[in-house]
């Protein structure tokens, strides 16, 4: 059988966004957006659609309802060169979906789970497994059927030779403990933004959270917005500074970094020109609605990353 290169296991849905309202939104009111989309969504599927349209070969454990939603989900994830095993579409089930409200610089952020969070550890199919190098978790709270089991999956897999990554997203509950502090000392590679690197630690001083971090994970690389990166290994530390890009977007930036960071990671890169191409994939990213629109723009994506990506 042939070998990937990563293995996501996570989510799927959609993203709805519109564009062009205000924060404070009435009630009982007819608002009017000034643009509509509605992109691949989820965590998971953008990095693993992202990835594969770089270069990689993906393959991708989720879980998808039986309905329209899923069904435009799986072809955008084909259409990049995704791969999935046999069973992933419940029929009794309905896919996840986000609306997300954008303000401009901020954005109001509704999503209901759908089949996201049933997905288990016992259903999870060990030989599909058993065919790649690494594996990439995301969303670790909003997939809480994963939770029993999770560490000690991403042990043993550790112990046969492959490598675990994860970007736990935002915890909807704020709670930044229980499954988190179980999986951190079971993975290599960690991959929060900076408001989530304070969080998981209750440090508002970013160096400080990066340093408890790097306590307990080998790598720790830190999206930190118009700043770039962070990486972090031990005592060793770099900052890489973003690309210079005007967003048109910024919906799918972190995940878009996490797919730049990986490849170059997987192919055993320096971590500060992994770091590079993760701001590079992440510039990409904003330079259309949604977190894969980017990619799909064949004629953007070859001209912005030949101008930006680090040679390889």
């Amino acid at each position: 059988m042939a070998a990937f290169d990563l293995v996501v296991l996570g989510e799927t849905n959609l993203d709805l966004i519109l564009y062009g309202l205000e924060e404070d939104l009435p009630v009982e009111r007819e608002v009017l957006a000034s643009d509509f989309r509605m992109t691949l969504g989820g965590s998971s599927s953008i990095l693993a659609h992202n990835l594969a349209v770089l270069g990689c070969d993906v393959g991708f454990l989720t879980r998808v309802g039986g309905d329209p939603l899923g069904a435009i989900a799986l072809d955008r994830l084909r259409e990049a060169g995704v791969h999935f095993p046999a069973s992933v579409v419940d029929a009794s089930s309905k896919t996840g979906v986000t609306i997300l409200l954008h303000h401009g610089a901020t954005r109001h952020i509704l999503t209901y789970p759908g089949v996201m969070a049933d997905l288990t550890v016992a259903e999870v199919d060990r030989s599909y497994l058993a065919r790649t190098k690494h594996l990439h978790i995301s969303s670790l709270f909003l997939q809480k059927g994963l939770h029993e089991g999770l560490p000690e999956l991403c042990r043993e897999l550790r112990a046969t030779g492959t490598t675990v990554s994860l970007d736990t997203n935002d915890d909807p509950e704020n709670r930044w403990g229980g499954i988190l502090d179980r999986m951190l000392d079971t993975i290599d590679l960690l991959l929060p933004n900076d408001d989530e690197a304070r969080r998981m630690t209750g440090c508002d001083d970013l160096e400080e959270a990066i340093h408890q971090l790097a306590q307990r994970v080998p790598v720790v690389a830190v999206k930190h917005g118009k700043a770039g990166s962070i990486v972090r290994r031990g005592e060793q530390q770099w900052k890489v500074p973003a690309v210079a890009a005007t967003p048109v977007d910024t919906i799918g930036a972190g995940d878009s970094f996490n797919a730049g960071f990986l490849k170059g990671y997987l192919a055993h890169k320096p971590l500060a020109v992994c770091a590079a191409m993760g701001n590079a994939s992440a510039a990409l990213s904003t330079q259309r609605p949604g977190g894969t629109e980017a990619f799909r723009d064949a004629d953007l994506r070859t001209h912005f990353l030949a101008q930006h990506m680090p040679a390889e």
